[in-house]
């Protein structure tokens, strides 16, 4: 029945004492002679998004015995970025690559004929699907759900509703009693934070690359749906060793371009511009992927409108209909032939689908917006592209002009705010925090900070070469590339330049001339202090690659 498994060993003195080992794990003859599904799992007790994945990979488990398989639970990292120190040592992107690298020690190591995983979170579901595409064996991903609203005098609440009034607090603007009853109530027990930031949103890609099975990235951690497609996996994945469907069968040039359509139609994290050309790379397809996602965001209009921009929250999308409703209302734009790990392609997978909500998840014809989710931005301050996250940007800045506002760190950023030295109307400059100078870092703190303040955040745009949170919303542009660290133009910017960009025309530069920016460069120099820093994040620094190409290692 199984012409193709890798655990299957020729008979050698390596095999036999394989073969040994396993029986005085009480792991019979018979069971040797099966399948053997790795389950891999970042389950840990201090992520929300994962506390509950140890229940979801019994259920996993089961369904691969009953199937005829032997499943053998493995472990990786699985840290969760709300809980992670942001700045300076930020661990987040390079986890991200260590998980990739974990998955593929495990899986190579012990010869896993398929493996069916399990996450939920920002950089550990990339990092799973890097990985998945990297060994190209029969792969399932589980994702674990949206977490359940919180519950605050007396209504249901959102996360976003407590992050967003952080700057409001530090400004002494609200009562203390109120902001803490929002921090203690406003997350559930488990699962994605609620809304369009970069754990949901990478879900949403895992099943429209289709590597989930259909629905799993909208169902609530806490449904009983949630266990029967964890049970179903189990058994589904045997079913894909039989009729060896790989992972890079799946992860096509065609099926990524479908993830980045979706992206753009619910607005996901901008975090995804760094996240799919991983995926895309590891699969071995080395293409323009920021040229594909500037060209979505032009062809694909926003079909519902999600926290942290919209009114909706990832409940009321379930409730509509969820990830099969919106893949069905799109399809027309989609590639509908691509393979998926039900064995059927995706336009098979959601012709049954059902819209219950039609103002949640909109129709081709009568979008929330004709503008993408997401948009490139190029010019001379951005010559490889930059990223802005269109539908979250106030309509009195889609078009902006102010003079720049320097800060090469963080800390030098939130401390000017925070000393009130932050004007309206200023182009706020966040440098030196791409994955060469400061391993990813995210302006989120600052963001949030800055939100607080209404009369700065309606006129202010921040611009960094480090990425930002899945939570972004205002005149946000990140990503910008080169980054600072290798020379790029934000490196050359001064206080009081001018910065003009222009979201409807795609761009953003600097009012200097060429040579201006070319005697600039030249004089340029920067170092990356080696000192300060333990040897895991330097080995990271000295081996990753291009954003542009997901900062896989090079």
């Amino acid at each position: 029945m199984y012409d193709n498994l890798r655990s299957k060993w020729e008979f050698s003195e390596a095999s036999e004492c394989r073969k040994g080992l396993l029986c005085g794990m009480g792991i019979s003859l018979e069971e040797q002679d099966r399948p053997l599904i790795g389950i891999v799992n970042s389950w840990n007790e201090y992520n929300p998004g994962h506390v509950h994945l140890k229940n979801l990979a019994e259920r996993v488990k089961q369904g691969v015995r009953e199937a005829g398989g032997l499943p053998v639970e493995v472990m990786t990292t699985g840290i969760c970025d709300g809980m992670v120190l942001k700045d300076p040592k930020y661990v987040e992107i390079p986890s991200r690559n260590s998980i990739a690298d974990q998955v593929e020690i495990t899986a190579e190591g012990n010869f896993f004929d398929g493996m069916v995983m399990l996450s939920t979170c920002d950089s550990i579901v990339p990092g799973y699907l890097m990985a998945a595409a990297r060994i190209d064996i029969p792969t399932i991903m589980v994702t674990g759900g949206y977490m359940p609203l919180g519950v605050c005098r007396g209504k249901e609440v959102l996360h976003i509703d407590a992050q967003d009034k952080f700057g409001t607090i530090k400004a002494g603007k609200m009562d203390i009693d109120e902001y803490n009853s929002l921090i203690e109530n406003s997350w559930g027990m488990c699962g994605g934070c609620s809304s369009m930031t970069t754990a949901n949103s990478m879900c949403m890609i895992s099943e429209a690359l289709g590597m989930s099975l259909p629905g799993n990235s909208t169902v609530c951690a806490t449904s009983p749906k949630l266990y029967l497609m964890a049970y179903e996996a189990g058994k589904q994945i045997i079913n894909l060793i039989k009729h060896n469907i790989t992972a890079r069968k799946i992860i096509t040039p065609e099926s990524i371009k479908n993830a980045i359509k979706l992206d753009m139609a619910v607005a996901g994290s901008s975090n995804l511009i760094l996240h799919i050309p991983a995926i895309a790379n590891e699969a071995g397809y080395d293409m323009p992927w920021w040229k594909y996602f500037d060209e979505a965001s032009n062809n694909i209009p926003l079909l519902s409108h999600l926290a942290p921009s919209g009114k909706y929250n990832l409940k009321d999308l379930d409730l509509a209909g969820g990830m099969s409703a919106i893949l069905k209302q799109l399809m027309p734009k989609l590639n509908p032939d691509c393979l998926t790990v039900t064995g059927n392609t995706i336009s098979e997978n959601v012709k049954k689908a059902v819209i219950y909500n039609a103002d949640v998840i909109r129709s081709l014809d009568n979008p929330v917006m004709n503008e993408g989710g997401i948009g490139v931005l190029y010019g001379n301050l951005a010559p490889e592209g930059s990223l802005i996250k269109i539908a979250a940007v106030p309509e009195n800045l889609m078009t902006f002009s102010g003079k720049a506002k320097v800060f090469d760190s963080l800390e030098e950023a939130l401390t000017s705010l925070r000393n009130n030295e932050v004007n309206p109307g200023d182009a706020l400059i966040l440098r030196f925090m791409g994955l060469k100078g400061r391993f990813g870092t995210t302006a989120f703190t600052f963001q949030e900070e800055l939100k607080g303040r209404k009369e700065l955040y309606n006129s202010c745009a921040i611009i960094t070469d480090g990425r930002f949170s899945g939570g972004t919303s205002g005149l946000s542009v990140g990503y910008v590339s080169p980054e600072a660290a290798l020379g790029g133009p934000l490196a050359i910017i001064k206080s009081g330049d001018t910065i003009n960009i222009d979201i409807p025309s795609r761009s953003i530069n600097i009012d200097i001339t060429d040579d201006e920016i070319n005697g600039r460069l030249k004089e340029f120099k920067w170092e990356f202090p080696k000192n300060k820093y333990p040897r895991y994040l330097k080995l990271f620094v000295k081996n990753v690659g291009s954003m542009a190409k997901g900062g896989i290692w090079e």
